[in-house]
């Protein structure tokens, strides 16, 4: 840190259990993402490709090599795993992780009808090659899930091998965990975090409403998915309580009931 505050919540570094941070990269440059790195890389935890993005990145090994350089994990997005299965290229997939060096793979049911026994198999077939991360919920309204459904799967896949669980939202942040208008679904992920375990969970919250709902529930060190590359810095004054959102989280009552 630049100068010293008092007051500031305890955060986790990496490698981080709680506390973490997904980025979203839907396709910056080399340049971009040196930027990135150089600006805030010891804020982010993980780097998911989004949806097909990394079938036409150009440079894509470079980028990877950046990444890991920097102790950043890059996973592929759900969607372009979706599309492997589709074509019958779970074994393609595979070979693919050993290609590209990945040590973390994405495995979801967002586009895609998948029995739930099956994707369990993925899971832990997955889980002897790489660390797993799987996705919960649909990209579909038509689709909804109870919050049973939302806690009896998160819990199997979990036990199949899954490293942590992903509650869906999209990067509109209007789905699965939320509202159509972006309001996240109290009752809902209170229950999930309950039976489940918040630890467990990285919870997609693309919206910065989203983000201080989530660190005045949870507090500092919730774990949070599909942030944009520009909101990596905000988010963690969110977390410190360095900005007006969540100014008065962690000062103490006495300081509280003087200036509000």
């Amino acid at each position: 840190m630049n100068f010293d505050l008092t007051y500031l919540p305890e955060r986790t570094s990496k490698p981080r259990e709680k506390g973490i941070a997904m980025m979203m990269d839907k396709g910056l440059s080399n340049t971009q993402t040196e930027y990135i790195i150089g600006a805030c890389g010891d804020l982010i935890d993980y780097v998911k490709f989004g949806f097909g993005t990394s079938f036409i990145t150009k440079n894509l090994k470079v980028k990877l090599a950046l990444y890991r350089e920097a102790n950043i994990k890059c996973y592929l997005g759900g969607t372009l795993f979706e599309a492997f299965i589709a074509r019958g290229m779970f074994d393609d997939y595979r070979r693919m992780l050993d290609k590209l060096n990945l040590d973390v793979a994405e495995v979801s049911d967002g586009c895609i009808r998948l029995d739930q026994d099956t994707k369990l198999e993925y899971i832990s077939k997955l889980s002897e090659q790489v660390t797993v991360l799987s996705e919960v919920g649909s990209k579909s309204t038509d689709k909804q899930i109870t919050e049973e459904e939302w806690i009896k799967k998160m819990t199997s896949e979990l036990e199949a091998g899954s490293y942590k669980v992903i509650a869906e939202a999209r990067e509109s942040g209007t789905i699965g965990i939320y509202d159509s208008t972006g309001g996240a679904k109290t009752d809902m992920i209170q229950h999930i975090s309950n039976e489940v375990g918040q630890a467990n969970v990285i919870w997609e919250a693309p919206q910065k409403a989203q983000q201080v709902w989530f660190i005045n529930q949870f507090g500092a060190n919730v774990n949070l998915g599909n942030i944009s590359p520009e909101e990596v810095i905000p988010l963690e004054t969110l977390r410190l309580g360095l900005r007006g959102d969540t100014f008065f989280n962690f000062l103490p009552e006495e300081i509280k009931n003087k200036y509000l």
